[in-house]
This record gives structure tokens, C-alpha cells and sequence, in this order.
């Protein structure tokens, strides 16, 4: 019996590092986005490409921009003022597909 429960606690131990980390961050994104003024359509999307393109400390500072109701172009501009490259073109992309519906994210 003992082992059986070991067997168990090891197979969830694994599958909860299977999970990328980013992945386990996607909820606090859209909230943090959500936060920032976006609405939760666009945060569902633009929170599903960011997770898997930004490191988890890129995604930590995006999640300090809070204010009232913003439009996408707002945000983007809000996110050029945290001054990393990676994270201002990864941003600008996803919220451009996401509000045309060209993202496939979008189309879930």
C-alpha cells in the first residue's frame, strides 16, 4: 500500500513539472491584464501568446501596469515604458493579432 502511494505522489510530482511554468502563470497574466484596463477577451488572448513567448520575470513586470479601462494601443504604450525589447514586440504583436482575430489563440 505504501508503495502505491509513493507511486502516486512521484507520477504527480511529474506531471506537475511537465507543465511549463508559463503555463501555470497564464491565469495571473490575463487577471494582471484584465487589471491594466483590457478586456477579458483580449487578455484570454493576448495572456495565452505572452505565457508562451516571455520568461516568467518578463511576465512579473508586465503584471505591475495597473490603471483604469485602456484601450490596446494604451497598454502597448504602457509596456514600452518597462524598456525590454522582447517584451514591447511580443506584446504589440499579440494585442494587434488578438484585436483582428488573426491570432489563433482568438479563435478558440
Amino acid at each position: 500500500m505504501r508503495r502505491i502511494g509513493m507511486f502516486a505522489a512521484l507520477t504527480g510530482a511529474l506531471a506537475l513539472a511537465a507543465c511549463a511554468p508559463s503555463k501555470l502563470a497564464y491565469g495571473q497574466v490575463k487577471s494582471a491584464m484584465m487589471d491594466a484596463g483590457l478586456s477579458e477577451a483580449n487578455s484570454a488572448c493576448m495572456a495565452t501568446r505572452m505565457t508562451d513567448r516571455l520568461s516568467l520575470g518578463q511576465l512579473q513586470k508586465l503584471k505591475q501596469l495597473k490603471g483604469d479601462k485602456r484601450s490596446l494601443f494604451d497598454y502597448v504604450s504602457a509596456v514600452r515604458r518597462v524598456g525590454d525589447a522582447q517584451a514591447i514586440e511580443v506584446t504589440a504583436s499579440s494585442a494587434a493579432l488578438c484585436a483582428v482575430g488573426l491570432a489563433p489563440e482568438k479563435r478558440r
